[in-house]
């Protein structure tokens, strides 16, 4: 083992979720008490924990579901952290204001003090995944694409559909993330077939992979697990997939769930491993950031034919 190693003990959660929100949050508790025991540093938690994914329609009724960013699951959450001695990262539906609300990841540190948290920027909206009726995206700064910083690292928190954009990936590590975490609530329509579950399930994990080895850094992603029907009974529900994991900085998978457990599963994950790669595989020394500016078109044909018709 090499002396410089910085090995941390990480733990995700896989849990299934119920209407009551009293029995969600006390199935949390039993499930971080026993990555806590089993010597997790670190507990990331799935997306919208406290409730059932009620994004499968648009109701008001689901309003009140949400909560302040100091709220009940946030205290929960920090007193654990405290009596624990780990870093939490949990999620709410944040009542920001009177018709402002987020789907918010909260990061509390090992003393219990609330570290910081993220707001998610993507929002989707499809169908059984109406978030853009509930959610108001992140501000761009804050706190945006920031690392929030623990004492067992700098966190690159993003929230479920942040993880199919690598963009997301990249500006959490340009700013010094040590690791990239996604809490995450997502299934397949019981309607599709077998074939097309599957890719949709390698899609999944292939893309957050790909995010460790282009910027080398250890990716942990929760997800939960479970039928939940759909409540105006329109469609046949979600079959959230589960198989949550961990990866290494090279995209090596460190430990997996299946799609049906309610599991706890960990990994040592060794954080000195980054900087090492990144001497040997510099993508960060030849990005070509002079080259780039097209990223921030909606679509590069259409700048080409606005700059066309400006020229003179």
């Amino acid at each position: 083992m090499s002396t410089n190693q910085k090995n941390l003990r990480a733990s995700v959660i896989q849990q299934q979720c119920w209407p009551q929100k009293d029995k969600n949050l006390a199935e949390s508790e039993r499930l971080i008490r026993q990555a806590a025991a089993a010597g997790a540093e670190l507990i990331l938690l799935q997306e919208l924990h406290g409730s059932e994914y009620f994004c499968q329609t648009e109701s008001l009724a689901q309003f009140d579901l949400a909560e302040p960013l100091e709220g009940p699951t946030k205290q929960l959450l920090a007193n654990l952290a405290k009596e624990l001695h780990c870093v939490i990262v949990g999620s709410i539906f944040e009542k920001r204001m009177a018709g402002v609300y987020h789907n918010t990841a909260i990061v509390l540190d090992s003393d219990g003090s609330l570290a910081g948290y993220y707001r998610k920027m993507h929002i989707p909206d499809d169908p059984g995944f109406y978030e853009k009726f509930y959610f108001t995206p992140g501000d761009a700064q804050n706190p945006g694409f920031s690392p929030i910083q623990t004492c067992v690292g700098k966190l690159g928190v993003l929230v479920c559909w942040d993880q199919w954009f690598p963009e997301a990936a990249r500006l959490m590590a340009l700013a010094g993330a040590d690791l990239l975490l996604y809490p995450t609530a997502i299934g397949w329509d019981p309607a599709d077939n077998q074939e097309e579950q599957q890719q949709q399930l390698d899609a999944w994990q292939l893309i957050q992979r790909s995010h460790a080895i282009a910027n080398h850094l250890p990716v942990m992603a929760a997800n939960r697990t479970q039928h939940e029907a759909d409540p105006s009974a329109q469609t046949q529900g979600i079959q959230f997939w589960g198989n949550s994991f961990i990866c290494g900085p090279q995209g090596n998978l460190l430990n997996t769930a299946n799609n049906t457990e309610v599991c706890v599963i960990s990994a040592d994950i060794d954080l000195s491993r980054t900087e090492h790669l990144r001497k040997i595989w510099p993508y960060f020394r030849d990005r070509r950031i002079d080259a780039y500016s097209g990223l921030t078109q909606r679509a590069i044909e259409d700048a080409k034919q606005q700059n066309k018709g400006t020229a003179t």
